[in-house]
Formats: C-alpha cells, structure tokens, sequence
C-alpha cells in the first residue's frame, strides 16, 4: 500500500541525522542542534507549575490566552504595536507558526524566495504546500548578508512570497539597516508577502543595530512576524512560539491552527506572559554569555589548519569555512563531518544541509558549555593535523 506523494518527497533535517548518529555512540562533544544549554529560567517554571496545580488543565483560545497576546504587545509596544485582539496568535513553538503562515499565504506551484545558507526546514515546509523554493544565496565575503539586488532579481511573476530570517540560522548573519531598507523597497509595491522568521532577534551582540523587516510602515499589511520562547527564555521543549501580522493573515492562520495542535496549554502561556513581563534580565545573562561563547570558540577555530570562520553577528551558531579541509581530505562536508564524528565524537553538522552553497562549510552551534568548546575544538584541531 502506497502512502502519500507528499511524505515521499521529504527529507528529514540533516541537523537531525547528526544528532540521530551521535546518539548510538559514546564519549560525544556536540556541537549540532540549536538548543540553550541554559534551564528555563526558575520565576518561569515556578508559574507554570503554581498554575498546573491550580488546576488549568482545560482547552484555550485556539489564538492564545488573552494574558501572553496582551504580554506579547507590550513587548513590542516601542516597534510593531501589535492589538492583543486580532493581530497575534500563540503557535506551537514559531516552527509552526512559519508553516501556518505559509499555509495561509501560499498556493501549489507558487514561488517563495529563501535565503540560503538556511534552516533545512524552511525547504520542507515550503515543499508541503506544493510550492517551489527559490533561492538566493548569501555569500561570506558579504558576511552571509543577502544582497537585495540579488533578491529582485529572483522574483518572477509566480513569487507569492519570501522568508527573511535575521539573525540567521547557520550563519549567525545580522542583515543590517541599509540592506532592510533597500529589501522593503523592492518588496513595497509588489503583491509579496514577507515571513519575518526572527526568533533569536533578541541574540545580537556587538552593539550591533538590530532592524526588524516588519518594522517598515510599508510592509506592514503583508508581513507576518514570527518570533518565540525557545531561544529567548530557553524554553525550547515548552513549544511555544507567536506571530503577529494583519487581522485578515492571523483568522486564516488561526484556522489552520485549530485544526492542527489546536490550542497550547495554559499554564505554559501564563508562564510565557510572566517571563515577557518580569524576566528581561535573564536575556541579557544568556546572552552575555553566548557572545563569551562565541569569543572563545572563534578564537580557538583560528588555531585549527584547514578552517576559518568570519565572527557571527548573533544567534549563537558558528558557520565555519572549511573548504581547505575538505579538499585536503578528499571529502564533501557531509562526508568530513561523518568522518569527524566516528573519528572524534565531535558532532557537527555539513553545511551542505542548509543549502548547496553551503558546500564546503559546517555548522556549530555555540550554545554549549565552554568546557565542550575547547575540548571539541582541540579534538577537532587534531583531526584535522591528519591532513
């Protein structure tokens, strides 16, 4: 019995293939899935648990408890002011919250344009929806920040959208103000909508300018902005994301929602409101430490023959250059990090995954102890003495 066309024609992550191959080994350093290392913080967990006990065991809004929408529009009171009422909508976790906007937004045989380097599941969320991916590709002589000629250049009459993410998963690439300016010009006037995928918007270090794309007056009708809990308050498992975007955008997605997971528990979201309210301090600790992490995992790649690595702007993943290497080995990306992993246990994932220009690259996530950086790296430094 034959199952669907659709099931047929998906592949799985390949940040998960790493992960999934690790797993049957012993003695691992891993460097794959994005994931704060941090616990969610304690005044979190405290009212998620006060209010389990309190009995809040019931259905909720499929758009979200009032409590975490009005939260959610506090916090964004000085940029996108979005109404509690009608322009957010709670998701589970923003990785449904992308695939419910594309649903919303995008028919079979449109085009949606992504930039690549990019999150392998960008690829298989638009493939469930009979789209076509077309891809513009960042390079890293641009510090991976698409070139928004580029991205003209791409639309054609069938692009029905486009999904920006900054700061970027791989890259850790932070678009800047000018390119989001000359990007929302483009887009201003043409029938494209925008999935705005900024979930580690909070990640940026620097004092690098942070600019939203859904910040800009004249895209504001078709952006759908897409953020979340996972990165922000390390509460990845708590599956809890939001978007925000026009009132005729958040009915149809809530829709969708409500005949897929429905409705998020509400102890979970009551929590979520208490962290937007009261826990901005804990951001800025992880956060200071994810640039720490990234200071001394920059500095000790430098030291590794073969590789090199341009300092990510934010998110907490290090996109490394290692074109050297695998042509030393004789390797393609996938084939070096495989052989990394049987060889050293470090686990690491082939940029290859997240794009075909990211051939030659791999991807390491610094949301690690520091203890796992510099063993992973030394390990990783003599492996590639090898060659």
């Amino acid at each position: 019995m034959r199952m669907s066309k659709l099931t047929d024609q998906l592949s799985g992550s390949v940040i998960r293939e790493m992960y999934n191959e690790a797993l049957k080994m012993d003695d691992t350093i891993s460097f794959t899935v994005g994931e704060p290392d941090f616990v969610t913080p304690a005044p979190i967990i405290e009212q998620a648990c006060l209010y389990w006990k309190k009995g809040l065991t019931h259905y909720t809004p499929n758009v979200g408890i009032l409590e975490l929408r009005e939260a959610i529009s506090q916090y964004h009171k000085n940029d996108l002011a979005p109404n509690p009422d009608n322009e957010i909508m709670i998701s589970c976790g923003a990785t449904e919250g992308i695939q419910m906007a594309l649903f919303t937004l995008v028919d079979p045989g449109d085009e949606v344009i992504v930039v690549t380097p990019a999150w392998p599941n960008y690829f298989g969320q638009i493939g469930m929806c009979g789209a076509r991916c077309k891809v513009v590709e960042a390079r890293e002589e641009n510090n991976f920040i698409p070139d928004p000629d580029e991205i003209q250049a791409a639309i054609s009459p069938k692009t029905k959208a486009i999904i920006l993410n900054s700061p970027s998963n791989p890259t850790g690439a932070v678009i800047d103000a000018d390119s989001c300016k000359r990007i929302a010009a483009i887009l201003a006037d043409r029938d494209i909508f925008v999935i705005s995928d900024e979930i580690y918007s909070r990640l940026v270090y620097d004092e690098e300018k942070y600019t939203s794309l859904a910040s800009f007056e004249a895209l504001k009708e078709k952006t759908v902005y897409i953020n979340g809990f996972s990165k922000m308050f390390a509460m990845t498992g708590w599956r809890l994301g939001y978007a925000i975007a026009p009132p005729a955008i958040i009915k149809n997605m809530t829709k969708l929602h409500e005949n897929g997971a429905s409705c998020l528990p509400a102890p979970s979201q009551i929590a979520a409101a208490y962290g937007l309210l009261h826990c901005q301090d804990e951001i800025e600790r992880m956060k200071a430490s994810y640039q720490a992490r990234r200071d001394l995992i920059c500095g000790l790649l430098d030291t590794v023959p073969g590789v090199s690595i341009r300092k990510p702007k934010g998110a907490f993943y290090a996109f490394v250059n290692a074109k050297e290497l695998t042509h030393a080995a004789g390797m393609t990306s996938r084939e070096l990090c495989m052989d990394l992993l049987q060889k050293t246990g470090v686990v690491t994932v082939p940029g290859s995954g997240f794009g075909a220009c990211g051939e030659g690259y791999i991807r390491m996530t610094y949301a690690t102890s520091e203890e796992n950086i510099t063993h992973g790296v030394e390990r990783i430094r003599e492996y590639a003495r090898r060659f």
